[in-house]
């Protein structure tokens, strides 16, 4: 029996073979050194169809995550206003989204990242790509410095997620957000825009 070539037809495992192949692109060469391309030859499709199913690469990428919402719905209004409130902004959009409902599937990923290195690596990359670096370029920061506020940020955020969602680490576990805000925003501003040491 000859073989078919050409795209496959849509069918509903289309979807769940591009996932898969996007999950492991992302995985082992990050969300920069991953092309449509290669994932949707990796999935036996033509690129148009990934671009049929999800739209754009990073629509793509959230999917392969199954993020419970999209950064860059949210960080516009973390990016608005001045400079010295953004750490503040940041950890209320953070907890805002964790302590909903869509937060579930965050802290799923998070207790998944702490035993699976392919989780972590797709955690990694969203936290870089999709939320750090768009709010990194908006700083008037040395571009050589920007890797390490960046994981300063991070660490920060992930370790609050942690020990609220995680480990429910008393008080902080039940703290009021805006409490949280209040003690973890300064520190979260010191890393985007503090003097770091020589």
């Amino acid at each position: 029996m000859a073989r078919r070539t050409g795209r496959r037809p849509g069918n509903p495992d289309t979807r769940e073979a591009i996932l898969g192949a996007a999950r492991a692109a992302f995985a082992e060469r990050g969300f920069d050194s991953a092309s449509i391309r290669s994932i949707a030859t990796a999935a036996g499709v033509d690129p148009a169809l990934v671009h049929h199913y999800f739209g754009s690469k990073d629509q793509l990428f959230l999917a392969a995550m199954q993020a419970p919402v999209d950064p860059r719905e949210l960080l516009p209004k973390v990016l608005a206003g001045d400079r010295d409130g953004l750490g503040e902004r940041l950890v209320r959009m953070f907890l805002g989204v964790w302590d909903s409902p869509a937060g579930t599937a965050g802290v799923a990923l998070l207790r998944s990242a702490v035993s699976n290195e392919w989780t972590a690596r797709l955690l990694r990359e969203f936290l870089v790509t999709q939320v750090l670096r768009r709010v990194l370029d908006q700083l008037d920061a040395d571009p050589a410095e920007l890797p390490l506020r960046g994981s300063l940020v991070a660490s920060q955020l992930v370790g609050l997620a942690m020990m609220r969602h995680v480990v429910r680490l008393e008080p902080v576990a039940s703290a009021a957000p805006e409490t949280l805000v209040a003690v973890v925003g300064p520190t979260v501003q010191r890393y985007l825009t503090g003097d770091l040491p020589a």
